[in-house]
């Protein structure tokens, strides 16, 4: 079983090469496990999103607090690829701290008796390139000024050809 690391830096900052200003990278071994990738991190929503090239792959999640049963491996996946996931990962589940029943994005719960071995194997899926495990994030649009022009149609007055 792989043991997860502690944060033993002096400075109270995670020395890792997955290192983000956090305290501790939330289940640090799942970073391990696909480092050949060259994983990239981005703080969201007080968790930790995982790119592996243009896709973001899962989110580590460890709050420990009142929606602590949504602490885990969230997968970015769709609706399509749930029922062949399950049957990988019987514990996955949607997220409830989404508010929706389903969601595309799907958990691997912390807090099941095989998280470990559920999360290790995910990331044999994702070092695999399975399709079923990541997405390409829509991309932001551009804001600034429209070349479109915004002219409104004048009714044709009394006498006047429209």
């Amino acid at each position: 079983m792989m043991k997860r690391r502690r944060n033993t830096s002096p400075s109270g900052l995670d020395d890792s090469p997955f290192a983000v200003k956090r305290k501790t990278v939330p289940h640090e071994f799942v970073l391990d496990a696909i480092a050949p990738l060259l994983p990239e991190t981005r703080p969201m929503f007080g968790c930790l999103a995982v790119y592996v090239k243009d896709k973001i792959v899962c989110v580590l999640r460890d709050k420990r607090d009142g929606t602590a049963d949504d602490d885990g491996m969230w997968l970015a996946t769709t609706v399509e690829h749930h029922a062949s996931l399950r049957r990988d990962f019987p514990n996955m589940r949607s997220i409830r701290v989404l508010g929706k029943k389903v969601t595309g994005w799907q958990v691997l719960p912390a807090s099941a008796p095989d998280f470990e071995e559920a999360a290790l194997r995910a990331c044999e899926f994702i070092v695999a390139d399975d399709p079923r495990i990541g997405k390409v994030p829509a991309s932001r649009r551009v804001s600034g000024p429209t070349t479109k022009k915004a002219g409104k149609r004048r009714k044709a007055g009394k006498g006047e050809q429209s």
